[in-house]
């Protein structure tokens, strides 16, 4: 892979900020506890410890690295009570989250209108709570990341997170067992048991420390474009092996889950990326894929008939034609309360059937509204990304933001093969890459009062 080498100190770091009057402040100042580490301490929490590992007494929402994302809205609720503690300027992602809470209280609201069975209500509170580490993390990730420096700290908290899983899920792969058994942490509690690995054609799927497989490929295939991205620009070339390492790991755990959305969505990150990329840099990616899918094949020969059999054999495949089927159900019951749907988080399966859709579940659970919101979510993301590419000036800063941009198309395109926002740990993920949108629009504004953006103490 073609290496490009990356300034040690990005170029707008050295931009003071101003706080007032005459008042400068360097961005580059050194804190032992901001946003950046608590977001990196989260990644680590999230993937390394299973995801049905609780804390006791409490539901799915009780994960460590859940807990944190709360404290890390009340963390932002809180500061907003002091202008010295507030980032100067507008935030589009503020607003983008305004509205996805406004759609979600109102179907909250409607939800206990109609009359919910426990079940429903448990559920309905239970998305509350979500939607609000879901918003910690978007907010301490826009509002929160500082400069440049720790925005690349972050990235690679994710990457080595991500690898983290992958080599997890390639080892039960090799070993045809699970190995998450022996990560489970004293003091925590277990709600359900692990996913077992499941066979699909000539192989098994694997989920790693995630609750599901395609959930494990959709988590590998939004970490994969910053894999690449600092396997091209870290500075030293120390850093970029090591992170080329954890790229191949990471490319090589997407297809062990066995899983048409984690493909696909690579090749989504593809289109995006590639024309930033030299021919050369093409031809090196397209060369390790083939290898890598070589030694997958090579190690379970049924293996790369399994892959091919997924996109050739569309009508005889059940996890396809079972989703079409609920389609005439989805429409029956969306007819019924088309506008802000049956409320908030009460699509409870088993209670009801499962859908694999998670625009789909926004339209029972949220109607037209909720799906409005939420669509409006990723494309103000996806626009601030867009904005940041344009106005980028290096070719490592146009590239992070392609990447950015490529993570908002796959969230919106795995949105319609599972349930995507019911799994925390990619639910998560998203909420990350929706905050670093809101970060890089801010690191590339034209207005320097706002690109250097900082609080003052």
């Amino acid at each position: 892979m073609t290496s490009t080498v990356a300034t040690p100190i990005h170029p707008g770091d050295l931009e003071p900020s101003l706080l007032n009057g005459h008042t400068y402040l360097t961005r580059r100042r050194l804190m032992k506890l901001d946003a950046a580490t608590l977001i990196s301490l989260m990644l680590v929490l999230l993937t390394a410890i299973p995801a049905r590992l609780i804390i006791p007494g409490t539901t799915d929402v009780g994960r460590p690295a859940i807990v944190l994302c709360l404290v890390m809205f009340s963390w932002w609720v809180l500061v907003r009570f002091n202008p010295n503690l507030v980032l100067v300027g507008p935030q589009p992602m503020r607003w983008a989250l305004l509205i996805y809470w406004l759609s979600i209280l109102a179907s909250y609201g409607a939800g206990f209108l109609r009359g919910l069975t426990g079940m429903e209500a448990n559920s309905s509170d239970r998305w509350l709570i979500s939607t609000a580490a879901f918003s910690g993390l978007v907010l301490a990730a826009a509002d929160g990341i500082t400069n440049w420096e720790r925005f690349r700290s972050v990235l690679r908290a994710f990457v080595w997170s991500a690898a983290f899983l992958a080599l997890i899920g390639l080892i039960e792969m090799a070993l045809s067992r699970d190995v998450t058994q022996y990560l489970v942490i004293p003091g925590l509690a277990e709600k359900g048991a692990a996913p077992p690995l499941q066979a699909r054609g000539g192989g098994l799927r694997v989920a790693s420390n995630t609750s599901h497989y395609i959930e494990l490929s959709a988590v590998l295939a939004t970490a994969l474009p910053f894999a690449i991205h600092l396997a091209r620009y870290s500075a030293t070339k120390k850093q970029r092996r090591l992170i080329a390492v954890a790229a191949l790991l990471i490319g090589a755990g997407i297809p062990a889950t066995i899983s048409r959305t984690g493909i696909v969505a690579v090749l989504i990150m593809a289109l995006c990326l590639m024309p930033l990329w030299t021919w050369r840099l093409r031809y090196n990616g397209l060369l390790s894929c083939l290898a890598m899918l070589g030694v997958l094949a090579a190690a379970k020969p049924s293996f790369a008939a399994t892959l091919l059999d997924m996109f050739t054999k569309f009508n005889d495949d059940p996890s396809i034609t079972s989703r079409t089927e609920r389609y005439e159900l989805v429409g029956y019951y969306f007819a019924q309360t088309p506008w802000l749907g049956r409320g908030t988080g009460t699509w409870v399966p088993p209670q009801y059937q499962y859908l694999d859709n998670q625009w789909l579940a926004t339209a029972l659970c949220n109607g037209i509204v909720g799906i409005v919101a939420l669509a409006l979510l990723y494309l103000i993301a996806l626009t601030l990304a867009l904005l940041a590419l344009k106005r980028a000036t290096t070719p490592e800063d146009k590239h992070v933001c392609a990447a950015l941009v490529s993570t908002q198309l796959i969230a919106m395109f795995v949105s319609a093969t599972f349930d995507s926002l019911w799994f925390d740990t990619y639910a998560t993920t998203v909420a990350l890459t929706l905050g670093l949108c809101g970060a890089v629009w801010r690191f590339t504004h034209p207005a320097r009062q706002i690109r250097t953006s900082t609080v003052g103490h």
